[in-house]
């Protein structure tokens, strides 16, 4: 499978799952739109890892996606260099705390980036894409967006919202194009525990109650909720991603993928 000559953009992609989801697209050949908020090591860091994998271009842009004129400004500045054939939402941010104890500010902000951006840039995108008969969106959700977990009600919230939202615009544009070009479809990943630096912390802290033992440390952080007490990778959720974007996935649309070892299952 190839991906040359398709442009990709994912947001929330400067490191994480979102650069696990970009180096794959890269590998496929696929030009790489960076995005996120980061300082500028991080960024050129991303863009090495992006360029190493086999990216034709790659570009980075900086924005606040709760500022919904900003994120316009940034997509026309993306279109105005060419076509964006895949979508890959992937921004969102966390703050745990029960209902009665979130702080209002946080549920906008969770709310706004994990969920009405994800809107935003696929109002924007789509049509688009429906007018070349291609494109491609792929929305990071989580295995909270299918079951629920406590003092997590905004994070939980949006990412219900994401998979409905998802189900709705496969809908919307299930007709666009053709087996031939490649149709256009939206499709929602739900990982479980994947291996970032954002919860390496946590992953540490165990590995030192089992003497530095990491496989025990993490089988024992996933027991609670994923089976297979394997984490995945992000090089492995854009695995998914690059199945995904192939044309022989023309007819999988508004379908919700859950990546979590078996926590939805049981």
């Amino acid at each position: 499978m190839t991906l040359k000559g398709k442009r990709a953009f994912i947001t929330g992609s400067f490191q994480g799952i979102g650069l696990g989801i970009a180096t794959a697209l890269a590998a496929e050949g696929a030009d790489i739109v960076l995005h996120g908020l980061a300082d500028a090591q991080t960024i050129s860091k991303a863009e090495a890892a992006v360029k190493a994998a086999g990216a034709g271009r790659v570009e980075s842009h900086v924005s606040d996606l709760r500022d919904v004129h900003a994120t316009e400004a940034l997509i026309a500045t993306i279109l105005a260099t060419g076509p964006v054939d895949i979508l890959c939402n992937n921004a969102g941010i966390q703050f745990t705390a029960p209902i009665a104890e979130m702080p209002r500010e946080k549920w906008d902000d969770i709310i706004a980036i994990n969920l009405t951006s994800y809107f935003d840039t696929m109002r924007l995108l789509l049509p688009q894409m429906k007018e070349r008969g291609y494109g491609r969106v792929i929305n990071t959700a989580s295995v909270h967006g299918l079951v629920a977990s406590i003092a997590k009600s905004p994070y939980i919230s949006a990412k219900h919202g994401v998979i409905g939202l998802t189900k709705t615009a496969a809908l919307d544009y299930a007709t666009s194009g053709t087996r031939e070009s490649g149709g256009v479809t939206v499709n929602a990943i739900c990982p479980g525990w994947v291996e970032t630096a954002l919860i390496e912390p946590q992953i540490q802290a165990r590995v030192d109650l089992f003497n530095g033992d990491r496989a025990a440390g993490i089988a024992n952080l996933l027991s609670e909720k994923q089976p297979s007490q394997r984490m995945s990778t992000p090089e492995e959720i854009g695995a998914v991603a690059v199945f995904l974007c192939s044309l022989a996935a023309h007819n999988i649309t508004g379908v919700s993928i859950p990546v979590d070892g078996g926590w939805t299952a049981q």
